[in-house]
């Protein structure tokens, strides 16, 4: 987990560069970072005519652990360059270094600092915050700038003062999970809006600049500033966010605030004092969990929620956000019997091995403490929606008794929950073979949670989720339960 977690990738996207990029890689591999990060560059050339990927290939022989070249075989832009790099890019965190000597190495720490202590998942170096130092350059260049900063901060919501910077850092895990469709310099503004519009926390960060000339080989002009405008338009009404349909949908979940809340009111009256919840996404549902708890701990499976999780809880002295993989036993053991209530809503389906899963959240319940389980219901209606959200299955309510009960939990009820989506839902994953539900569907329903919540016990189908009250023995029903399984095999030999 260190080596990955403590990583930058370093983005330079290169095209007839020959002059500076020997400069660059020196800068860029003397460049300090925190003592515990390593690093890795790519780099990516663009169809360069002049003699740049054969200095980068020299370097690379060099540093064959540090340096990896990527070619294109024909110029297609920065934009392409850049969707390259962050592609093959494994570290935790990247940052895009051009590869002319107007962005200053010596900078990734101011750059990451907002990164590395967990406030933001993308930091923007700024030209025109206070800084040390810059260059003066083109005033109606700057203007440009300005003015297509604030266009874009309009449509994104935004209070950026350099959204064209060429200086962008970010969570990579979280940008490989947008799709870059601009080529050349419209991803600055398409990055921008998309980032805003997944919720990303965006800082920035003043920086030195000392920029070129036309004549000192500057590529972006007045073509550029129209497409800019363009692919602002275009982005800001696109739903073109993620690369996959299944975070999707669970982003598009996160829109409907009311839902969250009646889900949160079902389950609230079996929790206890001390809660683990798995799964716990941005914390949406933690939010509404948290209050009155003495202790609350979140396990989610990706760094970036852990970040977010972690941000937004803050200030709260209970809250504790870990890393924790449900099938992996020892991410568990240290809270054997630590907590009185387990939350665990919609994650048993998304694992194939769910019997040690549940095994693990019974072993890590204190003994009279209450597992609250909740699943889809319903194997008949599962289809191309459950697919792209990762399920491996529904269940049935016998099932789900049935597994709770072999891992030794009591079930003590189970409940059913949601009866009114049940047919939109068989209606878009199997009939209409959908992938994912969209922001505006979910805003719909969610607008009308105080109408489902009277109608939904009426309704004559099953619902789409059931919920599992499964409560762990106290210690002496335990200890008689473990002498009477004994006690039977004893018997039949």
């Amino acid at each position: 987990m260190l080596s990955e977690e403590r990583k930058l990738s370093i983005l330079i996207p290169l095209f007839n560069e020959e002059e500076f990029i020997a400069a660059v890689l020196d800068r860029v591999l003397a460049a300090p970072l925190p003592p515990d990060m390593s690093r890795e560059i790519i780099v990516v050339d663009d169809g360069s005519r002049d003699g740049s990927p054969e200095i980068v290939e020299r370097y690379a022989a060099q540093h064959p652990d540090l340096i990896r070249l990527i070619r294109h075989g024909r110029n297609q832009g920065k934009g392409a360059a850049i969707r390259s790099a962050i592609q093959h890019a494994t570290g935790e965190f990247s940052i895009i270094q051009d590869s002319d000597l107007e962005y200053d190495p010596r900078e990734y720490m101011v750059m990451l600092a907002p990164l590395l202590d967990g406030r933001a998942d993308a930091v923007y170096g700024s030209r025109f915050a206070s800084s040390a130092q810059r260059r003066v350059l083109y005033f109606w260049h700057s203007l440009a700038n300005r003015g297509l900063t604030a266009c874009c901060n309009m449509l994104a919501d935004l209070n950026l003062t350099d959204m064209e910077t060429c200086y962008k850092a970010f969570r990579t895990s979280l940008v490989q999970s947008i799709p870059i469709r601009s080529n050349r310099f419209g991803i600055e503004p398409e990055l921008t809006i998309k980032l805003a519009k997944r919720q990303a926390r965006i800082y920035e960060v003043p920086i030195s600049y000392d920029g070129r000339t036309y004549a000192e080989g500057k590529k972006i002009g007045l073509k550029d500033a129209f497409e800019a405008v363009y692919v602002m338009a275009n982005t800001a009404v696109s739903g073109d966010i993620y690369n996959d349909s299944g975070p999707e949908t669970f982003e598009a979940l996160s829109y409907a605030p009311r839902f969250n809340k009646w889900m949160a009111e079902t389950i609230l009256p079996y929790i206890g004092e001390s809660v683990l919840e798995i799964g716990a996404g941005i914390g949406n549902l933690t939010r509404l969990l948290i209050k009155r708890r003495k202790r609350y701990i979140a396990i989610a499976i990706d760094q970036y929620h852990l970040a977010r999780l972690s941000a937004r809880f803050v200030h709260r002295p209970n809250f504790e956000a870990r890393y924790g993989d449900l099938t992996e036993t020892e991410h568990f053991t240290d809270l054997a019997e630590q907590v009185d209530s387990i939350v665990c809503l919609n994650v048993l389906e998304h694992i194939s091995d769910d019997a040690a899963a549940l095994r693990n959240m019974y072993d890590t319940l204190s003994p009279g403490g209450r597992a609250i389980i909740l699943v889809p219901q319903g194997q008949e209606v599962y289809g191309t929606l459950d697919a792209a959200l990762g399920r491996f299955r529904r269940y049935s309510i016998p099932e789900l008794r049935q597994k709770m009960q072999e891992a030794g939990f009591m079930v003590e009820t189970t409940l059913t929950f949601n009866r009114v989506s049940r047919p939109a839902w068989h209606l878009s994953g199997t009939l209409l073979k959908r992938s994912a539900l969209s922001r505006f569907q979910v805003k719909v329903f969610d607008r009308l949670v105080w109408l489902w919540r009277r109608v939904d016990g009426l309704l004559p189908w099953p619902s789409t989720s059931i919920i599992g009250i499964g409560t762990k023995p106290p210690r002496h029903v335990e200890m008689q339960r473990m002498y009477a399984a004994k006690g039977s095999v004893s018997d039949s030999q």
